[in-house]
């Protein structure tokens, strides 16, 4: 059995957001790289993830009836698929246009769809959903369309949006062009059909006619923000609106009186433009540049009810440690990022934190936890990084940089780290440089420390393992190097010491006896393709792997047929770290952001 963690929406700077509602205001979704994500609005941490899409996928939206979703892809796909069933069979598959899918709009029968992007020939489509027949034409527009929208009952009205800074507006079906407004970047319909808003780059509102499309006004005069407006969603009952800005905040909008009700403002950070909006039964949702997704407080707009934290971007590597009885699951991603989540436990709920402060600036790589309670990390910005787990706040001064580019730090008794830098091995002790080794004469990958500080083996890209004792600050070659079948990705001492793990690129585990002169226990082999993570079990009998197939495999230490295998543990995508609560849970992390929990039973 498994548990979800979903990635948050990906985010890019000045590039609005869909996130959208299901009919029933139950669920909200969103996209991030190949996945569409659904979450429940109540308990967030309920999520369901889509990965049926072999490209990015940019918009999705519910059909009105709720039964199905239609998503939108980079490459101009369409699937329609099934929400009600948790295999989410695919009813129809459409290209309708040819390149990156913005956005999508369904009529209120669920019967017809507006897709409208970017193409080589034309950049929207209006079609029957079950055929795919074209019910008109979206022209009009000379550049690609970023929004669209169709009046929830008849006589149809649809309106565009498009990067030629023109909104255009269609009566249908099928759809005819009757003309254009200027300067949008988000166009929307009240759910009774009475009004339509555009609003765009330039701060400003603007409310029109549902049926004859006239402009009938604008929201808070001269302008509504100080920034680019990305995203409006109305309330149900079609009198009040949400804007979400550039300029950091939201506004509630009274759309007969014109007039802002309520500013909600989310912070002075670039990370707090809001980029994103979603108005669903009572629940006000906006979506930062940051990823992070926003439950607005009327009563109280200057600190949202809740903030839903994780990772936007895939995730590079994990590990778990306990911090006051309480497992917490520690990952890195690809922009530095680094997510604290509470581990699902009887008691626990799978709540994101993060750090508060500066941290890394570049790919988090390895991350391990010492026994001073402190999380260790290297990353891409060539620097090693001391966290204290309890107080939660990087440290300015808790950092050691390095000459090289580090890949891998691991850690031992004694306040000791050895980190694997590019042609570079470097022994800190209690947070200082005290020995390096250049002039290899072999390309070094990962490092692991004995669990006593006594030895650290090196694992090379010439296939072999090169171990090396710890003599007081200073590493000394033995001249012992253990073969393997191939380049090592990674590897991994025992938590008993007992064991020396190695994963290759031939698709071979080794694991060495450490007591017996590290020779070879056993060889474990099962992978198509590289494995790249490896963890050992608590109990030091069992340990998983995990790679480029996408599979994962506990293996059992005396017995290598003994294998349990996870497929598709994150479809479509590699897994890319994996760490354990305790003997029977196993957490995977992998370049689709998200962060899953297994119960493994042998």
């Amino acid at each position: 059995s498994k548990r979800v963690f979903a990635s948050l929406p990906q985010m890019e700077r000045g590039v609005a957001k869909v996130i959208g509602g299901d009919p029933k205001g139950n669920n909200f979704l969103y996209t991030n790289g190949k996945c569409v994500i659904i979450r429940n609005i109540e308990n967030p941490a309920i999520a369901d993830i889509y990965t049926e899409h072999a490209h990015q996928v940019t918009v999705a939206k519910y059909a009105p009836s709720g039964f199905y979703i239609a998503s939108g892809d980079a490459s101009g796909k369409i699937r329609i698929w099934d929400t009600t069933q948790k295999e989410h069979m695919l009813k129809y598959e459409y290209t309708p246009i040819s390149g990156k899918v913005k956005d999508i709009a369904w009529t209120e029968d669920s019967k017809r769809i507006a897709v409208v992007g970017d193409g080589r020939e034309k950049f929207g489509a209006v079609f029957l959903w079950d055929s795919g027949s074209s019910v008109g034409e979206v022209s009009g527009h000379s550049k690609l369309i970023n929004s669209v929208d169709i009046r929830q009952k008849r006589p149809y009205r649809l309106a565009t949006a498009s990067d030629d800074t023109c909104a255009s507006f269609f009566e249908g079906p099928p759809f005819k062009f009757k003309f254009t407004l200027r300067f949008v970047n988000c166009i929307r319909f009240s759910p009774d059909g009475s009004r339509f808003v555009t609003a765009g780059a330039d701060g400003q509102i603007f409310i029109y006619d549902g049926t004859t499309g006239e402009r009938v006004g604008s929201l808070g005069g001269e302008k509504a923000h100080k920034g680019g407006i990305y995203a409006v969603s109305w309330s149900p009952d079609s009198s009040q609106l949400i804007s979400a800005s550039g300029d950091k905040t939201v506004k509630l909008w009274d759309v007969g009186a014109t007039t802002a009700v309520t500013t909600f403002n989310l912070g002075s950070d670039v990370t707090d433009q809001q980029l994103g909006c979603l108005w669903q039964k009572d629940h006000l949702l906006s979506i930062s540049l940051s990823g992070y997704i926003n439950y607005l407080d009327k009563n109280n707009p200057n600190r949202p009810i809740r903030t839903i934290k994780g990772h936007t971007k895939s995730i590079q590597c994990v590990t778990v440690h306990k911090n006051e009885g309480r497992p917490y699951i520690y990952s890195g991603s690809h922009d530095g990022h680094i997510n604290i989540l509470s581990a699902l436990t009887d008691c626990q709920t799978g709540e994101n934190d993060c750090f508060s402060g500066k941290g890394h600036s570049n790919q988090v790589s390895k991350i391990v936890t010492d026994e001073a309670n402190e999380l260790v990390t290297c990353s891409m910005d060539d620097t090693l990084r001391y966290t204290s787990i309890s107080k939660k706040e990087y440290s300015a001064s808790d950092v050691v940089k390095m000459d090289f580019q580090p890949k891998s730090v691991s850690v031992a008794a004694g306040g000791l780290s050895l980190a694997v830098c590019i042609g570079q091995i470097v022994l800190v002790k209690d947070k200082k440089k005290v020995f390096t080794l250049d002039n290899l004469g072999y390309e070094a990958e990962v490092g692991a420390l004995h669990p006593g500080g006594t030895t650290a083996a090196v694992g090379g890209a010439d296939g072999k393992v090169h171990l090396y004792s710890v003599q007081g600050n200073t590493l000394k070659d033995e001249g012992k190097a253990l073969e393997v079948k191939g380049p090592i990705t990674d590897m991994a001492y025992s938590n008993d010491g007992a064991y020396l793990a190695a994963i290759d690129d031939k698709k071979v585990i080794t694991v060495f006896n450490v007591a017996d002169g590290y020779s070879v226990k056993n060889e474990f082999y099962g992978h198509h393709a590289k494995p790249v993570t490896l963890a050992w079990s608590p109990d030091n009998e069992h340990f998983a792997t995990g790679g480029m197939d996408m599979l994962v495999y506990v293996w059992t230490v005396s017995d290598p047929d003994q294998r349990l295998k996870i497929p598709d543990s994150h479809r479509l995508h590699h897994v890319s770290g994996l760490a354990w609560i305790d003997a029977h849970t196993l957490v995977t992390t992998s370049h689709d952001a998200s962060v899953k929990q297994w119960t493994i039973t042998y």
